[in-house]
């Protein structure tokens, strides 16, 4: 094999990488799959109106909910009246209109339960004439751990590190 053929292969190699990873990026794909044309907001085969809503809220938790909610920014621009999302610790993107909250993963922590909290709040406020947009990727269950009443932090912890050792 020369030279040339084996640097065309690792060029090649590079390509192939560079576009697998450009296709799963979480901002390409919600800019693939939403768009807005005029006053309607358009995600997947979903048509929604926005003159039929006072106010768009966007909640969400997940390691790639950041750069889903800068995306979703980019598209809805100023149209966006409040949000929160959580994200693991270091995946925090600059954001305008969306709160971005950083917590535990995979183990959760209590900066989850604070931020799932805020979520959750804001989340009551939304009435019929709001529409609600939930950012979904994985990681949400770490981040959001809102334990019920006999259950604590430290057993879904203890709970999530057994499972991690499995």
């Amino acid at each position: 094999m020369t030279a040339r053929l084996l640097d065309q292969m690792k060029e090649d190699a590079r390509a192939i990488f560079n576009a697998g990873v450009s296709a799963v990026d979480p901002g390409h794909c919600i800019r693939q799959a939403c768009t807005l044309e005029n006053d309607v907001l358009n995600v997947a085969n979903r048509a929604f109106d926005l003159k039929s809503f006072d106010k768009i809220m966007v909640l969400g938790a997940g390691k790639a909910s950041a750069a889903i909610a800068a995306a979703l920014e980019d598209i809805l621009k100023d149209r966006i009246d409040s949000g929160i999302i959580i994200t693991k610790y270091g995946h925090q993107v600059p954001l305008k209109k969306i709160k971005v909250f950083e917590a535990g993963h995979p183990i959760p922590d209590e900066n989850g339960i604070i931020a799932a909290e805020k979520l959750l709040a804001l989340a009551h406020t939304a009435d019929k004439t709001t529409l609600v947009i939930f950012l979904v990727s994985g990681g949400g269950s770490a981040l959001t751990p809102l334990p019920v009443p006999g259950i604590s932090l430290d057993d879904k912890q203890k709970t999530t590190t057994a499972l991690l050792h499995c």
